[in-house]
This record gives C-alpha cells, sequence and structure tokens, in this order.
C-alpha cells in the first residue's frame, strides 16, 4: 500500500491515565490556556456512536476516500491495544466506511477507538460492541475495497490536522487532537482548570446551601469576573 508506515510510539501510560480523567472540554481548556487550540477540535458533525462512549489514545492514521475501506481493513489488522484509529474519510456521504465486522474485529483487536471523518453503518451492531466509535452518522450503502490509502501520515480529519502519535480524547461533546511534543502541557494546564473548576462547584454547592437555609448569601462572583470589571471601570 502507498506512503505505509509503521504504528508510532505509544504515548506513555502515565499520560494517557492522566488523560483519561479528563474531558474534551478540559483538554480544550488546556490548549485555550497555552494558545493552541485553533485547528484542534474536530467538527461537531463527528459524533459517538453512542452518548457515553469516551475514547483517549495514541492515533493510529488512515488515508483513504470515497467511501474506500481497505485501507481501514489493514490498519485495524494491523492496530494493537492503546492506539485509536483516525480515518481520513474526506466526509464522504454516498457510502459507510465500515459497520460491525470491522467493528468486531477491532474490538478484538484491543484497538481503543475509532474516528471515522465520513459515514458507518450497522449501529445497533456497534451499539453492541460497544467499543468506542465516532462518525459523521450512518448510510447503509457498502463501501467500496480499492485502494489506494495510506496508513501512519499526516492526514486531516473533521478538519484537523492529525499526526501519527497525537493524543485523541474524545466523548459526547466531540473530539479533540493534541500535537504529541505538547502533551505533558496541555495536560498540566487542563488539570489546574479542573482544580480551578472544583472550587468553583464547592462554591456554588455553598450558595445553595447557605439560599435553602435562609443565611447570608456569599459572593458567588468569581475573582477573574471582578478583576476585568474593575479594568474596564478604569479604562
Amino acid at each position: 500500500m502507498e506512503n505505509y508506515y509503521e504504528l508510532p510510539e505509544l504515548i506513555s501510560e502515565d499520560l494517557i491515565e492522566r488523560a483519561s480523567k479528563l474531558s474534551s472540554a478540559n483538554i480544550c481548556d488546556g490548549l485555550s490556556k497555552l494558545g493552541l487550540l485553533a485547528g484542534r477540535c474536530m467538527s461537531g458533525q463527528i459524533k459517538p456512536v453512542s452518548d457515553k462512549m469516551s475514547v483517549v489514545g495514541t492515533a493510529c492514521t488512515v488515508e483513504t476516500k470515497d467511501g474506500d475501506n481497505l485501507p481501514l481493513h489493514v490498519a485495524i489488522y494491523n492496530c494493537r491495544p492503546g492506539y485509536v484509529i483516525v480515518v481520513s474519510g474526506k466526509a464522504f456521504e454516498e457510502r459507510a466506511y465500515m459497520g460491525d465486522l470491522m467493528g468486531g474485529a477491532a474490538e478484538a483487536i484491543g484497538v481503543s477507538g475509532i474516528i471515522v471523518d465520513g459515514y458507518i453503518r450497522d449501529k445497533t451492531g456497534l451499539d453492541e460492541i460497544g467499543m468506542p466509535m465516532f462518525s459523521r452518522g450512518y448510510k447503509p450503502a457498502s463501501p467500496a475495497k480499492k485502494g489506494p490509502g495510506g496508513l501512519n501520515i499526516p492526514v486531516e480529519c473533521g478538519s484537523v490536522l492529525v499526526k501519527p502519535g497525537d493524543l485523541i480524547v474524545g466523548d459526547y461533546d466531540g473530539v479533540v487532537v493534541v500535537p504529541r511534543e505538547k502533551i505533558k502541557e496541555v495536560l498540566e494546564a487542563a488539570e489546574v482548570k479542573v482544580a480551578y473548576e472544583e472550587k468553583r462547584v464547592a462554591a456554588i454547592n455553598e450558595y445553595r446551601r447557605c439560599k435553602t437555609e435562609g443565611s447570608d448569601l456569599p459572593d458567588l462572583t468569581p475573582a477573574w469576573v471582578k478583576e476585568m470589571m474593575e479594568q474596564k471601570r478604569e479604562a
């Protein structure tokens, strides 16, 4: 197959474990804090098969087009646990790229999940398999199987550049791609934001408690909002 390259090195278990505790929104907050958010979120049309599905793993990329799934077959049967297969399907609408047979094989192999910039089929079977799968929707039309294609090369999926080895985080809110060289920084920034949000949740709950008990209400305005309001007044 044209442009075929070996699987990238898996992201370390420590980083994957940390990422698994974060949502796609948390990851976006980390990217935003570092000025890296632009071009990192896939199209909102790419959704999970089931609302509760989520995925975290190392990107294994597939280049294909026109509903041809031969490159995806090759990717699945050469994959290993820990990888998320990211398929650049060019948002092709006339054919499904895969169904429950390929999904079942991927799940048996231990693939962490599959992201398809295109359509898939056999939703009922994919629901039963339970492996995280994301796509633009469903189309019963069968795939082509001719090639050419590419594996583990930079691809575009959902309008985002994905390189082999990048971190993929997906859930109901969407799919986010973190460049491999920025993973540690992004996770650190995201974890700081999560800690802040936990404090905010505690403050909101305290406000509710005081309101229920009829006691004096604490100020619920975040410090950063007060600072910005003060800056506006002084401007």
